[in-house]
């Protein structure tokens, strides 16, 4: 019984001994991350200063040398992937880089991943990648997580639903109401209050309501409205445009050369896409439906514009699980090429 009794403190302590490793390569990986993310800072200054940073942390422990040097080697087998027509061997080679940084534990090996391709996807499509189509998203007053929607109510009453991945600011005590939509999409329920108008605001424009209850989803360079309930008038940053009306059932592309309004939908229909976490495309383009899954997934999607161009989509995709909805895609298009790099990376393309 002794001797039991030894061997299960001994194995409790290899157990706690081998999780603190875990966690101490977890914190070195999250750690090297974030230097590569700085340095692929806009501004000259912040750039120096962040390789020094990084030159004196690798310096000072092996363990940060070994990490910072798998993920570089990595972001560079990345970067061939991206910009290589024939990135098989490059694939294999980004994946070897990823396996030796933690051999012994698959689990902490795909943490590490994590860490790895937040980095990687910060240099390749650059820093604001990470916090959506807006830096300030990060910053925002309201902010969901990749996954189901969630409802909040506002101060004035009005119910604001967050789709996965959506951020907004706030501002309710002014004349008029204002939502500034970071990225993302939101339904909106407005509590009616005719002395202070409700304006949902972003880069492409305005949306004031004139009713109750709409979707607003902003995706890059366009903003994509869908009527619910009543109407919406709609204002571009272009003054010379002129404001339009969107009425119950209709929808909006907002882009800063005008607004055009687009096929009609069922409004029960959209709203039941919405909570379900499901894409209806009624022939879309294929690239504004790969942007959107984009905004429904960790880490970063790119594809090759010229071998999505002219090709459409009509189907329904699920948003909670992108993987799915990618492979239905190539499925429906057995030209293209889905090629994955970690858990983070993927990126669309023609085949060989």
């Amino acid at each position: 019984m002794k001797t039991q009794t030894r061997m299960g403190a001994h194995t409790a302590t290899a157990t706690a001994t081998a999780t603190a490793t875990d966690t101490d390569t977890d914190a070195i990986a999250a750690t090297a991350a974030d230097w590569i993310v700085r340095l692929s800072a806009d501004d000259a200054d912040e750039r120096q200063a962040a390789i020094e940073g990084f030159e004196a942390w690798k310096r000072a422990d092996p363990r940060h040398l070994a990490m910072a040097a798998n993920m570089e080697r990595f972001i560079d087998q990345t970067r061939k992937l991206a910009n290589d027509g024939n990135g098989q061997a490059s694939t294999q080679a980004a994946h070897a880089a990823l396996d030796e940084v933690s051999p012994a534990r698959v689990a902490r090996r795909r943490r590490v991943r994590r860490g790895i391709g937040l980095a990687a996807a910060a240099v390749l499509g650059g820093a604001a990648l990470l916090a959506g189509s807006d830096p300030g998203r990060l910053l925002a007053d309201l902010r969901q997580p990749l996954g189901a929607p969630r409802s909040t109510t506002l101060a004035d009453g009005s119910t604001l639903t967050l789709a996965g991945g959506a951020a907004v600011d706030v501002r309710l005590d002014g004349p008029e109401r204002h939502i500034v939509l970071r990225g993302g999409e939101i339904l909106l329920q407005v509590a009616k209050d005719p002395l202070h108008p409700l304006i949902v605001e972003t880069p492409q424009g305005n949306i004031r309501a004139l009713g109750t209850r709409f979707l607003v989803r902003r995706d890059g360079a366009t903003t994509w409205l869908t009527m619910l309930e009543s109407r919406a008038a709609v204002t571009t940053s272009d003054p010379t445009v002129p404001r339009q009306v969107i009425a119950a059932g209709e929808r909006a592309r907002i882009t800063a050369r005008g607004i055009e309004t687009l096929p009609a939908i069922d409004p029960g229909l959209a709203e039941e896409a919405f909570r379900r976490q499901r894409l209806i495309a009624q022939d879309r383009p294929l690239a504004e439906v790969l942007d959107e899954l984009a905004q429904h997934r960790p880490g970063l999607l790119r594809y090759d514009a010229k071998a999505v161009a002219g090709l459409r989509v009509t189907a329904v995709l699920p948003l909670d699980d992108t993987d799915r909805a990618l492979a239905l895609v190539a499925a429906s298009f057995p030209r293209l090429r889905i090629r994955r790099v970690g858990d983070w990376l993927v990126f669309v393309d023609a085949r060989a």
